[in-house]
């Protein structure tokens, strides 16, 4: 495997992220994510060296990927923290403009 292979890998363990995010598939999401981590532990096995101008855009896109992910993730945490919030009985601290917090 080269490096172009190793990345589109990954690559494509974070669509299978973003699709088991999107569809709450947690199981789908820890397959995803154990494959992602291993691809990208083949990758780091590969080294570091000069990158091509298709390397670099593979690893834009990946790092766009992954803040997909990363956003689905913290988005997913909120709704959490609001829904024990509710059955806590708590106002919340919600955050209006400028950051100003209201109950």
């Amino acid at each position: 495997m080269n490096r172009r292979d190793a990345l589109v890998r990954v690559i494509d363990m974070l669509h299978a992220e973003i699709a088991a995010l999107k569809a709450n598939d947690m199981a789908g999401l820890e397959r995803a994510t154990g494959n992602k981590l291993r691809a990208i532990e083949a990758l780091r096995a590969l080294g570091d060296g000069p990158a091509d101008a298709e390397l670099r855009g593979l690893v834009e896109e990946a790092d766009r990927l992954n803040d997909t992910c990363r956003i689905y993730v913290n988005l997913m945490a909120a709704n959490v923290r609001r829904r024990l919030q509710l059955l806590s009985g708590q106002s919340g601290g919600a955050y209006g403009r400028a950051g100003v917090a209201y109950a």
